[in-house]
């Protein structure tokens, strides 16, 4: 049976805290603020690093510093959910459970875009100092690191002048200065109202129980959006534009020499829609990609976030079409958002990153009609390439260790709509992979990603592999379009060829034992589901398979059909090409939008006064957008039938009661796909698998015709665009008298 999983993410905060249970005290006294740690008063932390596991470490810390062990757990979940990463640093320089920062080596590209990185105070060796730990050790032991984390919060309570004792409201001053994000405290804060659970990279459980008796603070500390900025009002982002210019002064105004970017009315009634938002890695420090997107003779995206502390500046309103994407019809219609790091580093973005990202994710979807799934908010690696031979060039970009799992979830639709991943499955579902934050295998990091330094085995990746035969020895799924050559998949940082992120959806053509055969980039492939660690959930949605004897072609770009230029004459028809990848006759994939905007936005000259500029061509043609391979691609409909979606099982009927003669048994019905408000469902009870008359209501009286019989129930779910689908639950034993 299938079930519903439950998650919970802290965002918001409320209210006025309230206390914890009093905890020890701290065996020795903490330093001023600013005078550098304790001397001569080492936490003792034998027993946290003697520990089992993290939730232990974190019971033997708060024995070690008197800190309140869930005030631990809900920093160090907004420092790292509670990984130690296998001992590789963040993104803005910190290690571990606690990130302790060390100071930051000056990182380079590797594309001569500079580096450079801010001046920073070690947290790191301030803490090791208090425990009397090797800072290495700190670094590489997630129990040092709990403990050195624990010493160090609770040095900061003593810096204020506060005791471990005092109730959690009297913490807030200690733990603002345990990160450099502004309403840290208020972050944790939300963490203990609403609780976390999740599994850990040490392969334990971490608890941390709901507090909804803490409340919201007297006061708002987030800071204010500035008015320009495209931004939640309360997400202190910044506007810093991107310029607009002529790349000489000197050149006259309808030159089609200029940058960054292009002027457009995407929110009103002449410009392209937004339809996507683009997840984008920096590939340099914060301060090198403000330079560049600053830079006139450079290109623009939308939004730049700094690692350290999740700080977002805006670069262009929503009306404009930035540069980010390498495809123009990407660019037309989406938003780019740059995060600070690099795609090939196991050096894990930030909690507070993730956070303020998704947040403004949920924003600019909620105010721009952008569906929020995985096939509209995307990576820059499912962006298509436009032209054959393009898409092996394509970036690839955040990369492999990017947590769409958890991204997601932070952006309020989880993937795989929260559901439990199962092996309950059958040839002809649509499933979507729920791949989970686990360790698969990546080589050549820092050639791939210049700065990102070497891989790191056992670093987390989201991602599950797709094989050319059901078996763990087979080689990897190839991609047509990634390598041309055909070559088979590898483990590469860069190489996408079979790697399957959180949110795919996927037609199941055949299920044999542990292995799902998929389609996938034009041939069928295997995914292993095995029942100790599934990786799909039941989902559904339409699909499509080719309608004539010759295979279909798949587009890069939902461009508009020729005639549709025809009023405007000035403008040069773009070419429709097929790209390097093809659907097969006997193949069927799922449709992520079938609703495509067909269109092609014209801009070439700086004041809009070429031929046509500033017109978006709009034609009749219409398109499929798939999921297909590790991309999102677009197919035309008249080369396609589009099948209804299917009414899909999450859990299905039972029958509850006991088949004795007399009793009344009791018809669950299930949850399915879509919602239960959106499906009506019909019931049947049957007799040794036949149905009987008249028996369909919810309860059942058992009779003396039933004696010796099993009874189940059949229910047949119907929705609104949906096919129907019927399930019969599992049979009772033969009905007896008692």
């Amino acid at each position: 049976m299938r079930s519903v999983r439950r998650r919970t993410t802290g965002l918001a905060v409320a209210g006025l805290l309230v206390p914890l249970a009093a905890a020890p005290a701290l065996a020795a006294a903490g330093s001023p603020a600013g005078t550098g740690p304790a001397t001569g008063a080492d936490v003792a932390c034998e027993a946290v690093l003697a520990a089992d596991d993290r939730e232990g470490q974190f019971a033997a810390a708060s024995e070690a510093t008197g800190v309140p062990t869930d005030l631990l757990k809900a920093v160090s979940y907004m420092e790292s959910r509670w990984d130690q990463h296998a001992g590789v640093p963040s993104t803005d320089g910190g290690y571990g459970v606690f990130n302790l920062l060390d100071r930051a080596p000056d990182v380079p590209d590797g594309a001569g875009k500079g580096g450079g990185a801010r001046e920073r105070v070690s947290e790191l060796d301030r803490a090791a100092a208090l425990t009397g730990l090797d800072p290495a050790r700190v670094k590489s032991d997630a129990g040092a690191n709990v403990c050195a984390g624990a010493a160090l919060l609770a040095d900061h309570q003593s810096a204020a002048g506060r005791s471990v004792d005092a109730p959690l409201a009297r913490w807030d001053a200690a733990v603002a200065r345990m990160s450099d994000v502004t309403d840290f405290a208020d972050r944790v804060r939300a963490t203990l109202r609403e609780g976390e659970r999740r599994t850990t990279d040490d392969g334990g459980t971490v608890a941390l129980a709901a507090r909804p008796g803490v409340a919201a603070p007297r006061a708002a500390t987030r800071a204010a959006s500035d008015p320009e900025a495209d931004c939640p009002p309360d997400l202190g982002c910044e506007w810093m534009p991107a310029p607009y210019e002529k790349d000489s002064p000197d050149l006259p105004d309808g030159t089609g020499s200029y940058g960054n970017h292009d002027q457009a009315d995407r929110t009103g009634e002449g410009g392209p829609s937004i339809d996507y938002i683009i997840i984008h890695d920096t590939e340099t420090s914060y301060d090198g990609t403000v330079r560049l997107v600053t830079d006139p003779t450079y290109l623009a995206w939308n939004y730049t976030l700094r690692s350290s502390d999740g700080h977002i500046a805006n670069h262009l309103e929503a009306d404009d079409v930035g540069w980010h994407a390498g495809n123009w019809y990407m660019n037309m219609h989406s938003i780019g958002l740059e995060h600070e790091g690099w795609a090939g580093s196991a050096g894990w973005f930030t909690e507070a990153m993730y956070q303020t990202s998704a947040e403004l994710v949920a924003y600019l979807a909620d105010k721009y009609d952008v569906p929020v799934d995985r096939a509209h908010i995307i990576g820059h690696d499912q962006v298509p390439g436009i032209l054959p031979g393009y898409t092996k060039n394509v970036h690839w970009d955040p990369g492999p260790y990017w947590d769409w799992d958890h991204y997601m979830e932070l952006v309020g639709a989880p993937a795989g709509g929260g559901l439990t991943p199962t092996t309950d499955v059958h040839d002809g579902d649509v499933v979507e992979v729920v791949a989970g934050y686990d360790a698969n295998p990546v080589t050549g990091c820092e050639v791939a990603s210049p700065g990102s330094e070497p891989c790191v085995e056992g670093a987390g990746t989201n991602f599950v592999l797709a094989y050319q035969e059901p078996s763990l020895d087979a080689p990897y799924a190839r991609d047509p379009g990634w390598k041309p050559g055909g070559a088979d998949g590898t483990t590469y940082a860069s190489d996408v060829s079979a790697r399957v992120t959180s949110g795919h959806k996927l037609v199941v053509e055949e299920v044999r034992g542990d292995w799902l055969g998929v389609w996938w980039a034009g041939s069928l492939v295997w995914l292993h589901n095995p029942a100790e660690r599934p990786v799909v959930v039941p989902s559904t949605g339409q699909t499509v398979t080719v309608t004539g004897d010759e295979a279909a072609g798949v587009y890069g770009r939902a461009y508009p059909e020729e005639a549709a230029y025809e009023p405007y004459p000035g403008i040069p028809v773009q070419a429709v090409v097929p790209i390097e990848y093809t659907i097969g006759t006997d193949q069927t994939y799922v449709v992520s939008d079938a609703d495509v905007s067909t269109d092609y936005y014209r801009a070439t000259t700086f004041d809009g006064s070429g031929p046509g500029d500033r017109t978006d061509v709009r034609g009749e043609r219409e398109y499929y957008q798939l999921w297909y391979a590790h991309k999102q691609v677009f197919a035309m409909a008249d080369e396609l039938a589009l099948h209804d979606p299917v009414v899909a099982e999450v859990s299905g009927p039972r029958v509850v009661g006991q088949a004795h003669l007399g009793r009344v048994l009791r018809a669950e019905a299930g949850d399915y796909l879509p919602a239960s408000g959106d499906v009506e469902i019909a019931v049947q009870w049957l007799r040794d698998g036949e149905p009987v008359a008249g028996a369909t209501g919810e309860r059942y009286r058992v009779t003396g015709r039933d004696r010796g019989a099993e009874l189940s129930v059949r229910v047949t779910v119907s929705a609104e665009g949906y096919t129907s689908a019927t399930f019969t639950s599992a049979p009772t034993g033969p009905v007896t008298h008692r």
